[in-house]
């Protein structure tokens, strides 16, 4: 299984999400602007993905601006970076790695002090990216039952990070571990990530998985068929609130009524505790036409109107547990996750 990103060679390497799982093509970006239209077009997808690929998008635009002087380099440098930034919203990774980068660029004593600390910089994100990964897929998986089903939502595999995952990641520990964890993916629309990318990895480590539609959640756990959700997350308020793929949040209110665990999967960098709750959480609307098509090929009839944001807010009242590279978070997560963020600054 390829990477999702690597750099080789003065050039970022993309494994192009938006063909799988037909074709394997990485994307050679060589430009900032190249990189954030690979982040726009969802070609690298998935929050801590897009923070280390904006981390070297950065690092080329840097190579691409043509200045002597360390303040006119570094204003140069921060309209990069907000180009970038604005390329998708939602996640607070993309933000988060790329204010990272410009403070180890202003901390440089030159033009080209700065451009060389902003590439050892990008690889210590990347670096830590994989780490915070395998400590969550630690954390996690010591909450796992063997044989569990378990149903999730989106992708938030290798594809979603630099390399393991976040809530695959769990179960690919499990799995790893001998628990046997049995996945029931739902198919994600509009664009389908669950049935073109969830299945493509968990059909390649071997880990036993079933393919549902979204709407199909529900029948399966009124049956009994299912005993944990578990899913990702793009950001996380101070107070729980979790933005992720739309339709988690429907995922959420079923598993309460059905009295199944909501639990939430991601690195301590996806949390922001500057943002106080969901309500303040930016929501990115994406093209009508992923909706109204499929594969190039309409679906609704011409004229059709669409709404398609591309993320929902679940209420932190829903989520069971928050399993961080840090720790386990749990109600109520204004103390927990400040007390899981200062125990990494303090570590």
């Amino acid at each position: 299984m390829r990477k999702t990103l690597r750099w080789e060679r003065d050039t970022l390497y993309l494994l192009d999400q938006t063909v799988l799982p037909h074709a394997e093509r990485m994307l050679a970006c060589r430009t900032a602007a190249e990189v954030e239209d690979a982040i726009r077009g969802l070609r690298v997808r998935g929050a801590p993905a897009i923070g280390a690929a904006a981390a070297y998008g950065l690092v080329l635009g840097a190579r691409e601006i043509a200045a002597s002087d360390l303040p006119t380099f570094l204003a140069r440098l921060r309209d990069v970076a907000s180009r970038l930034a604005a390329s998708r919203p939602t996640a607070v990774n993309l933000s988060w790695a790329l204010t990272r980068m410009v403070r180890a660029a202003e901390g440089a004593g030159s033009v080209e002090a700065g451009r060389a600390s902003l590439l050892a910089e990008a690889h210590a994100i990347a670096a830590e990216d994989v780490r915070a990964n395998r400590a969550i897929g630690e954390h996690g998986a010591a909450l796992l039952r063997a044989g569990e089903a378990i149903l999730t939502y989106c992708n938030t595999g290798s594809l979603a990070t630099v390399d393991y995952g976040t809530a695959l990641g769990i179960i690919r520990t499990a799995h790893e571990r001998g628990l046997a964890p049995r996945l029931f993916a739902c198919e994600t629309r509009p664009v389908l990530q669950g049935a073109r990318l969830t299945t493509w990895e968990t059909v390649q480590l071997g880990i036993d998985v079933t393919l549902i539609t979204d709407n199909a959640a529900g029948a399966l756990m009124r049956r009994g068929l299912i005993d944990r959700v578990l899913v990702g997350a793009d950001r996380i308020a101070a107070n729980g609130d979790v933005a992720n793929k739309i339709g988690t949040y429907t995922l959420a209110v079923l598993a309460r009524t059905h009295e199944i665990p909501f639990i939430v999967a991601a690195p301590l960098s996806t949390v922001d505790l500057a943002m106080p709750d969901g309500d303040a959480i930016p929501i990115e609307e994406r093209p009508p036409e992923e909706v109204t098509h499929l594969g190039g090929l309409r679906l609704a009839a011409e004229g059709t109107t669409a709404m398609n944001p591309a993320f929902d807010i679940t209420p932190h009242h829903l989520v069971t547990a928050i399993v961080t590279d840090a720790g386990v978070a749990t109600p109520p997560y204004t103390r927990s996750l400040r007390a899981l963020a200062g125990s990494a600054v303090g570590g």
